[in-house]
């Protein structure tokens, strides 16, 4: 199996590194990940300024490559140039955070498989739902990449969908023995006080997005509510966003032909 691993907390991140040890047990590993934290940049690609890749080996002699654009890029150039367009499996993660519900919309860590999704490959999103209040650098990612590997031998065996990518959220228990293991749907989370307006030392306005959760009850079924309560969280996504439910609403709107009327362009 040929596994290309990114992610958005950067080449260096702790996570990436568990994930890559874990997964260099089931195959071949080729790590293309961002150069540096490049945390809620959705599926943004760069097409205005050069990409460059940066081979570098990492402490215990492996290598990889470290990129200068976002997690879609990565996984582009991951695919076309690293790997010459042979690809098993592509993998975005340990996410330092969770992906939640309307998550998926910024996640660059979801975009990252969203991209080998669009390519065409079985691919799975990893976050762990760490608190605030605890730093990546103080805890080890070792048990969760175990079940990622898992993961990717069930992949291999079972297959994906066409353009279908899994959504995997790992509650944060640092003292539970197991986790269950729910099949979730996307839930809502929404923020609020999104904006932080400061000034700068010279009295001119500066604006800080963040925010935070907006605190309500989640509806069972969904992502947010099984890490909620203790589970991890597995979410398939696809492409198609598609809102079938309300075609045969718009059709009943009264459309007709648009007029496109000709129209005397000469300068005045």
């Amino acid at each position: 199996m040929r596994i290309l691993l990114t992610n958005d907390d950067g080449v260096q991140a702790a996570g990436l590194h568990a994930a890559r040890r874990a997964l260099g047990r089931i195959g071949e590993v080729f790590v293309v990940a961002p150069e540096r934290p490049r945390s809620a940049v959705g599926h943004s690609i760069t097409l205005h300024k050069p990409l460059r890749l940066t081979a570098i080996t990492f402490p215990d002699g492996a290598e990889g490559f470290a990129c200068n654009g976002t997690p879609a890029d990565c996984v582009a150039l991951g695919y076309e140039v690293v790997m010459s367009g042979r690809c098993d499996l592509v993998v975005s993660g340990i996410n330092a955070g969770a992906n939640l519900g309307w998550d998926v919309v910024y996640s660059g860590t979801v975009a990252g498989a969203r991209e080998g999704a669009v390519l065409g490959i079985p691919s799975l999103a990893v976050s762990l739902c760490l608190p605030e209040n605890v730093a990546a650098n103080t805890i080890s990612f070792e048990p969760i990449a175990t079940f990622i590997g898992q993961v990717a031998e069930r992949i291999q065996r079972y297959g994906l969908p066409p353009h279908v990518l899994l959504n995997i959220n790992i509650p944060y228990k640092p003292d539970a023995s197991e986790l269950p293991i729910a099949i979730t749907r996307q839930g809502r989370r929404e923020y609020v006080n999104r904006i932080a307006v400061r000034e700068d030392p010279y009295g001119r306005p500066y604006y800080w997005l963040g925010g935070s959760v907006r605190p309500e009850e989640p509806e069972p079924g969904s992502d947010v509510y099984a890490v909620q309560h203790g589970a991890i969280s597995i979410t398939p996504i696809h492409l198609d966003m598609t809102a079938y439910s309300l075609m045969e609403a718009l059709q009943g709107w009264g459309w007709e032909t648009f007029p496109i009327e000709e129209r005397d362009h000469e300068a005045t």
